[in-house]
């Protein structure tokens, strides 16, 4: 499972490979076009409306570390 961030306000949410499907499903309810691989930042992103990858000359920048839970 990886993080996901919104490009439009912030929101990170769990990849499509994840039960949850966080990321989707808030493309879903606001339709903010694009999401940022985020865990790690990446250097990439997807467009939800144009279904295609995008490369990023400036990633998100992480404030510290992603914390990892464990069940």
């Amino acid at each position: 499972m990886h993080l996901r961030i919104c490009r439009s306000c912030g929101h990170v949410g769990c990849c499509d490979q994840s039960p949850g499907k966080h990321a989707t499903k808030h493309f879903e309810l606001t339709e903010h076009p694009i999401i940022e691989g985020y865990d790690p930042p990446e250097g990439w992103g997807w467009c939800y409306l144009d279904a295609t990858f995008i490369e990023l000359d400036h990633p998100t920048p992480q404030l510290g570390p992603i914390p990892r839970f464990v069940s």
